[in-house]
């Protein structure tokens, strides 16, 4: 499977915080439709340094991509990326003890032959629309999510509830060694978009919301726009996020019907 990518689209900024500890990789300005790695982490700690947190992993799970990846990401790569970012975080914490505590939630999708591979920890999410409908989402590893699939509290009630932000999983060091979620997304169609976005976006957008502006935005860059003037106005977090479209998905073996009918059209 081929897939090809318009231009993507990212945005990282403080909103009502004082400082940014959302990281997202690629840098904005660096991105190009050729582009296979996005990554979107949202650091959690504040004074415990909450954006080296998320920072820091960006680069660890690039790296470790770079070095080790051949072919696809399979679920072993991911996680043993999530376990060198972890490595990282504790060599990080001995030289800066008062980085003690430090954490990060983690999206990621990666562009494949395969399909686009998708992974997250903590309640940064990924989407997929198509025709302005999400077609798939992560579920937050939240506290309110846990207490929603328990039966404990609605939906409803998990938008506004006072523990709303405290998420179960997140990466922090090889003591609280954290499980990504993995999934191998293979229904891809051309004009499918992906969104991988912090808590910072979901907090002043909710998904019914976003599926209406997936759904009359004539293009990425609208839709980006849209989001960012929403999110400029009601944040209160950071807010950060990705946003990329698919141009072509060209699945080999139907290509290779396609120049064996043509070659017989014209012998």
């Amino acid at each position: 499977m081929n897939i090809t990518l318009e231009r993507p689209y990212a945005i990282s900024e403080k909103g009502g915080r004082q400082n940014n500890e959302d990281s997202i990789y690629p840098q904005s300005e660096l991105v190009d439709s050729e582009q296979k790695l996005f990554i979107v982490c949202d650091g959690v700690g504040g004074a415990e340094k909450g954006e080296v947190a998320s920072s820091l992993a960006c680069e660890s799970l690039q790296t470790f991509f770079a070095t080790f990846l051949e072919g696809d990401p399979t679920e072993e790569l991911i996680r043993k990326a999530v376990q060198y970012t972890e490595v990282r975080f504790d060599e990080y914490v001995s030289q800066h003890p008062e980085a003690k505590g430090m954490a990060t939630t983690m999206t990621l999708a990666y562009v494949g032959e395969s399909g686009i591979t998708i992974a997250h920890i903590g309640d940064s999410r990924v989407y997929q629309f198509r025709d302005g409908q999400a077609i798939y989402w992560t579920e937050d590893h939240s506290l309110v999510n846990s207490l929603v699939k328990l039966g404990k509290i609605t939906a409803d009630e998990a938008e506004h509830h006072p523990q709303k932000n405290v998420i179960t999983r997140a990466i922090q060091g090889t003591g609280y060694p954290a499980d990504a979620e993995i999934a191998l997304l293979t229904d891809i169609r051309p004009s499918d978009y992906f969104f991988l976005c912090t808590d910072g976006v979901t907090d002043c957008i909710r998904s019914e919301t976003l599926s209406a502006v997936f759904s009359q935005a004539a293009s990425a860059e609208s839709i980006k726009n849209i989001i960012v003037e929403s999110c400029s106005l009601n944040a209160r977090d950071n807010y950060s996020f990705y946003l990329f479209q698919v141009q072509n998905v060209q699945n080999p073996s139907n290509y290779k019907q396609y120049i064996l009918s043509f070659l017989y059209t014209i012998i």
